[in-house]
């Protein structure tokens, strides 16, 4: 199959790099040229393509895919809540000649901080760039399924390691993590089953709270533990739900635990 990621970054590039070993035809997007070779050592065809918000480059090879993954990250700072939107709103003007399915990178933050289980159906807020973005894609032509992802995390990205010696407190708050792996492995179940027109969560089953997290990735790496302190007033969390995934997909997370992230 002849699949397209936009973004070969900290997940584009290693998914794209699996969905190759598995036989697939890949091509890749980097705003770097000096990440085109690296792309190229990982089997994916290269394209140098920039978003600033309008297109720099050539979409055509993109665009000759019966999958485009879409796996750019929402960047706003400096730039604006505004800007990935637009960022797509372009890219959707450009794609007169693709006729595949779409697979878009979201997040949970999508969210509000409920006090309570979220699945799908749960309120969101409105305003959030990525539910403009989500509602862009699904009034598309396109076959589209949105991937609400929760903080990613495995290998260099460690939760802990932002909070060494760090004072904090949010150590009740359960997490809504997912390994890296499990989102690599989700994408190939969904073009594997042909799982289209469809929103989950992509969250780890089990939500410890922030507090067991660091200490065991302080034990795991001999790092300092963060001091936690409670807050003057309550912290407000949300947990979400991927059993909507889990029942679709008949998925078995390889890591269901936050505390097990390697």
């Amino acid at each position: 199959m002849r699949i397209s990621i936009l973004g070969c970054g900290w997940l584009g590039l290693p998914l794209g790099a699996y969905l190759a070993s598995k036989g697939h035809i890949v091509t890749g997007t980097t705003t770097s040229p000096e990440k085109m070779a690296l792309l190229e050592q990982a089997h994916i065809q290269p394209i140098l393509l920039n978003f600033k918000p309008e297109i720099e480059g050539d979409l055509s090879s993109l665009t000759n895919a019966e999958v485009l993954i879409i796996a750019i990250p929402p960047r706003a700072g400096k730039q604006g809540d505004d800007f990935h939107p637009q960022q797509i709103k372009y890219l959707l003007k450009s794609l007169n000649y693709f006729q595949g399915q779409i697979i878009y990178i979201s997040s949970t933050s999508v969210y509000p901080d409920t006090n309570s289980l979220l699945d799908e159906s749960g309120p969101v807020l409105n305003n959030h760039p990525l539910i403009e973005v989500e509602n862009l894609l699904q009034q598309s032509p396109f076959p589209v399924t949105i991937l609400r992802c929760g903080g990613l995390m495995g290998y260099d990205r460690i939760a802990g390691k932002y909070f060494i010696g760090k004072t904090v407190e949010t150590g009740s708050v359960p997490v809504n993590f997912i390994h890296r792996d499990d989102v690599i492995h989700i994408i190939e179940k969904i073009i594997n089953q042909n799982v289209w027109n469809e929103l989950f969560n992509v969250v780890a089953p089990e939500h410890p709270v922030r507090k067991a997290v660091y200490e065991q990735n302080a034990r795991d790496h001999h790092w300092q533990a963060p001091v936690f302190q409670e807050p003057l007033k309550p912290v407000s969390f949300k947990i979400i739900s991927s059993g909507k995934l889990q029942r679709a997909l008949a998925y078995s997370f390889l890591f269901p635990n936050p505390l097990g992230f390697k």
